[in-house]
């Protein structure tokens, strides 16, 4: 066992591929709380320590793959202010980037849902396999904020601005033959073979039919795009997107902005602009009111599923009153009691 953790183990097999797999203790689901970022550090750490590995897979123990950041923190953590928000996901985004850039090739198998911060660990691999039932992607503008983990800065660098764009300003959760026609996973298998599918990978990128520099390369250099280009896509997506969300909805504005200011730049530069907006979305009313929402209605379905547990089987039912609650439901009447 290369690390153990409460939510993350990761261990070496014989052919010397080290496999993190998250499996958050005493939850249904994965998530991405401080201390799960925190062992994500540690496990990072250990992998950089590791001598002689060929390769490293990441996957999940649960039934999801990582649903999201752990958002029942999100207001403890915004009330810090805006400079402790800005180093927090600095801090992520250099464990994000130690993943990245480690010395073998890697491979996230995704096998059920991926969004958010979930979406955003599998962006830092070199390849992505995805289940037949899987979907990923980034609904951070859904709570008045943009991703802040490194999604504005490859997502669009791997599937194209356009394509990145309607991802993330549309907060979309994406199929997986959705993901695999845009580029954003390399292979889309049945559930049963994603680990065969994702070794499979790492072996032929060892054997160097798979050119892992430039996959890099790719995610940690500037947008491929020239100045008329960037003109073109940023800001006919800017009145586009603004048409739709409207004066008070700013968050999917501000995700085209900071994909359009980081289009220019190598990696390291991106993620400062997008962890300075992040920062400054997660302090405005309207996040605060939608993070506040989200979490009612998570409470509200947790409470109705308790009651569904307890509840016994309707075996007869009844309808009072005789105006427009009674009169709703149609009643059969009988033919023989029909008068003559």
């Amino acid at each position: 066992m290369i690390y153990q953790g409460n939510a993350i183990s990761m261990a070496r097999s014989d052919d010397d591929i080290a496999t993190l797999t998250f499996d958050l203790q005493g939850e249904s689901v994965n998530k991405l709380s401080s201390a799960v970022i925190k062992e994500l550090g540690e496990a990072a750490q250990a992998l950089n320590a590791e001598h002689g590995l060929n390769g490293l897979i990441i996957a999940s123990g649960k039934e999801a793959f990582i649903v999201g950041a752990d958002i029942t923190e999100f207001h403890q953590l915004f009330d810090k202010g805006q400079d402790y928000l800005v180093e927090m996901n600095l801090k992520v985004h250099e464990i994000f980037n130690a993943i990245e850039d480690l010395p073998f090739p890697t491979v996230t198998a995704i096998n059920g849902l991926a969004l958010g911060g979930g979406c955003e660990v599998l962006l830092t691999t070199d390849f992505r396999v995805m289940s037949e039932k899987a979907k990923i992607g980034l609904p951070e503008t859904k709570l008045g904020i943009i991703p802040g983990w490194g999604g504005c800065v490859r997502l669009p660098r791997m599937i194209g601005a356009d394509n990145a764009i309607e991802w993330i300003a549309g907060g979309t959760e994406n199929r997986a033959d959705a993901a695999l026609k845009v580029g954003a996973v390399d292979a889309v298998v049945p559930q049963d073979d994603l680990l065969d599918a994702a070794a499979d990978i790492l072996h032929r990128a060892n054997a160097g039919e798979l050119d892992i520099e430039a996959r890099r390369n790719e995610k940690k250099s500037a947008l491929k795009l020239n100045a008329i280009e960037q003109m073109m896509v940023f800001e006919t997506a800017k009145g586009y997107v603004a048409g739709k969300a409207g004066p008070h909805y700013p968050a999917p504005i501000e995700a085209i902005k900071v994909i359009q200011k980081g289009a220019g730049e190598e990696r390291e530069r991106a993620q400062q602009i997008e962890a300075n907006t992040f920062a400054r979305m997660a302090l405005t009313d309207v996040a605060f009111n939608l993070v506040g929402l989200f979490m009612n209605d998570q409470l509200v379905k947790k409470k109705g599923s308790g009651y569904e547990k307890q509840s016994q089987p309707v075996k007869q039912t009844a309808v009072l009153g005789a105006g427009i609650m009674g009169a709703v439901l149609p009643i059969k009447v009988p033919p023989r009691a029909l008068p003559s």
